[in-house]
């Protein structure tokens, strides 16, 4: 038998002319290992311990849908109602902002490191599941701390937990902002397309879907050429996900967008948030 600093290691021969070696954690080891096993419990329980003072502190999401209402009323927005069939704009959001939505409970782990990192860098890093969004959306939505991301993590599990998926992608199409004082995918889809959201063409959709991420700077009023840009990024998450190939995403991203030059006394526009295009946008891509 040999010792070294880390291990045992003992030579026997099992048959004639045959030896196996056998490596054995030293007592040393087998502390370190029990230490480390002792620390990994301690993690585990403080963790536990955090999420269930957490649950407790955050608000309930039972009145998730009165917010909701609340949300579009104060910006005179009409009510999404059931998803619009067919539904290429939600499959077109839910490819570019959370691809796993259907499979998550509300929480992607590394998406929530990535979200407290930027939050102490005072940036608004990726990774939010849509359960997150809609709780931000709904009930943080003027913070952007550290706090307010852990609580939007909670809150998203809890969203995830109590409302069926696609009632969760409901409230979300149903409130989010998309530029030019649109707040919801039925304003959005009426005011730059003068459609209902089940109307909408691939290429209409994929362009909104794009336009979630930043609605001033991809605003396809004021810069379409940034919002064919992040089009032509949306398509190619669908491309990834398996919704369009990639000769279709090709015809989609070549497609007229029939886009629809809203006035500044036009009601579906919000006053809060005036159209400052006049009438004229660029020919290309309409």
């Amino acid at each position: 038998m040999i010792r070294t600093a880390s291990m045992f290691v003992a030579a026997r021969q099992v048959t004639p002319g045959a030896v196996s070696v056998v490596i054995m954690p030293s007592h040393r080891t087998w502390r370190q290992m029990r230490a480390a096993g002792l620390v990994l419990d301690a993690l585990v329980v403080a963790a536990a311990l955090a999420f269930g003072l957490l649950w407790a502190v955050t608000p309930s999401v039972g009145d998730l849908q009165r917010r909701v209402a609340d949300r579009l009323a104060a910006h005179g927005s009409a009510d999404l109602g059931e998803l619009p069939v067919p539904d290429r704009i939600g499959q077109a959001v839910v490819a570019t902002e959370d691809s796993r939505f259907f499979s998550d409970h509300g929480v992607d782990p590394r998406g929530v490191v990535r979200g407290v990192l930027g939050g102490l860098e005072g940036n608004e890093d990726g990774g939010a599941t849509l359960d997150q969004q809609l709780a931000k959306l709904l009930y943080t939505p003027e913070r952007a701390d550290v706090g307010a991301k852990i609580e939007q993590v909670i809150l998203g599990v809890k969203i995830d937990y109590r409302y069926a998926k696609r009632r969760i992608l409901r409230a979300y199409l149903g409130t989010v902002y998309f530029g030019q004082g649109y707040y919801g995918v039925a304003a959005a889809a009426r005011g730059y397309f003068d459609l209902a959201p089940g109307d909408l063409s691939w290429a209409q959709a994929s362009l909104l879907a794009g336009v979630v991420q930043a609605p001033t700077a991809y605003d396809p009023l004021t810069h379409l050429d940034l919002a064919k840009q992040r089009q032509r990024d949306v398509l190619d998450r669908l491309v990834a996900t398996g919704v369009l190939s990639g000769a279709q995403a090709d015809v989609t991203f070549a497609a007229p967008l029939h886009l629809r030059v809203p006035l500044r006394d036009d009601p579906s526009t919000d006053r809060g948030a005036p159209n400052t295009t006049g009438r004229h946008i660029p020919a290309a891509g309409r």
